[in-house]
């Protein structure tokens, strides 16, 4: 308990310390608040009013499938009862069609789910209504209040201590990094930052104040540098501009380039790999420590080939993991390519496509470099002391 109190404090020092080396941008209301009233302001003059509302769906008045006129294949069509819970139409009672016009995907509704919807109304008053979404958020509540319990039931106060940690990176990407970026910071430096306020709060509230994690922390800045120029490198070698994503474009549209999309990518890159970082700096860093309190006679050249026999098994399983992780998440992307008649060469060749390849070997290299440069930062600290850390 005592440790645990230590570490929160040392955590909480060396955030207020990152901080303040940091110039913490106000949060970018201001600018979206202008833009919000701006357009607010257009449609009013026009007047046009848009309004997103809440609501629930209380019965089925009808269902059928029907053929719509622009397509071959039949749909499902229903007609829906829904109380509005939420917005200015509040209890509010409307009808409204689904699958009445064709869409890409037909969404079978429920007497119960409760849905996001767009109102709008017209210069001569009409109204309309249009289901856009979903309400996901008490699912949500309940998978992450899932997730804690488990955490701390399993793993105690450094379970705790664990959230805590991804509660400061949270708050660092949302009140600084973010921010930052959208006001027309380069992406890079904000994300480097962010990462120096990042990565020794959220490692001494995981892991404690003590020579494993401060080993940890070193090796896992030196190796985010090594990855941040690395990536630096071949995103400029592969001629990649960062616009492969829709996203990407729209951003750049919406603030008028006044956003570096190219440094977007890079500081994509940074953040991405800092999660997986922890996990195997700390591993390779507790691995020297158990082998030095097994063998207090073991020396530092000794206790580096000894770390290295496991750490080669971390490598091939992280790296693994990784590219795993990167498919699972462009698998979309990955199926438009099958049976496709063009030849692998020139598939690999879109950008699209480089970008996840430049994205996954980067990360890949960073990991696998992580693990020599923690082990020998470890091996030769811990070597000089034989008593527990």
């Amino acid at each position: 308990m005592k440790n645990t109190f230590i570490s929160i404090i040392f955590a909480c020092l060396s955030l207020l310390f990152c901080l303040s080396i940091v110039k913490f941008p106000v949060l970018a209301q201001s600018s979206t608040e202008e833009i919000t009233l701006a357009i607010g302001e257009e449609y009013a003059s026009t007047g046009y009013q848009e309004e997103t509302l809440e609501g629930k769906i209380v019965s089925l008045t009808g269902q059928r499938r029907i053929t719509t006129s622009n397509q071959t294949k039949e749909q499902l069509y229903q007609q829906l009862e829904i109380q509005i819970t939420k917005g200015s139409q509040k209890g509010k009672v409307i009808n409204l069609e689904s699958g009445d016009i064709y869409q890409g995907s037909n969404t079978l509704y429920k007497v119960g789910d409760e849905i996001v919807i767009s109102y709008a109304v017209d210069s001569a008053g009409s109204e309309t209504y249009f289901i856009s979404d979903y309400v996901r958020r008490t699912p949500l509540l309940v998978l992450f209040l899932i997730f804690v319990l488990i955490t701390v039931i399993i793993g105690k106060w450094k379970g705790l201590s664990s959230i805590l940690g991804m509660g400061v990176s949270f708050v660092v990407i949302i009140k600084f990094i973010l921010p930052s970026i959208y006001q027309g910071s380069d992406p890079v430096t904000v994300a480097i930052l962010g990462s120096l306020a990042i990565i020794p709060v959220t490692f001494f509230l995981s892991h404690g104040v003590n020579r494993k994690t401060f080993v940890a922390v070193l090796g896992t800045l030196i190796s985010l540098i090594a990855t941040g120029i690395l990536a630096t490198i071949f995103v400029e070698a592969t001629k990649l501009t960062g616009f492969a994503s829709e996203e990407a474009g729209f951003l750049n549209v919406f603030k008028e380039g006044t956003i570096n999309i190219k440094g977007l990518l890079l500081a994509g890159m940074i953040i991405g790999v800092l999660g997986v970082l922890d996990d195997i700096t700390i591993s390779q860093s507790a691995i020297v420590q158990e082998l030095k309190l097994a063998n207090p006679q073991l020396k530092s050249k000794e206790l580096y080939s000894k770390a290295m026999s496991v750490g080669k098994d971390h490598i091939a399983s992280m790296v693994n993991t990784l590219i795993l992780v990167y498919t699972g998440a462009a698998l979309p992307l990955l199926l438009l390519f099958v049976d496709n008649p063009k030849p692998f060469t020139e598939l690999i060749n879109y950008e699209i496509i480089a970008d996840e390849i430049v994205r996954t070997l980067v990360g890949s290299i960073g990991l696998v470099m992580a693990v020599p440069i923690t082990t020998f930062i470890a091996s030769y600290s811990i070597s000089n002391y034989s008593k527990k850390i």
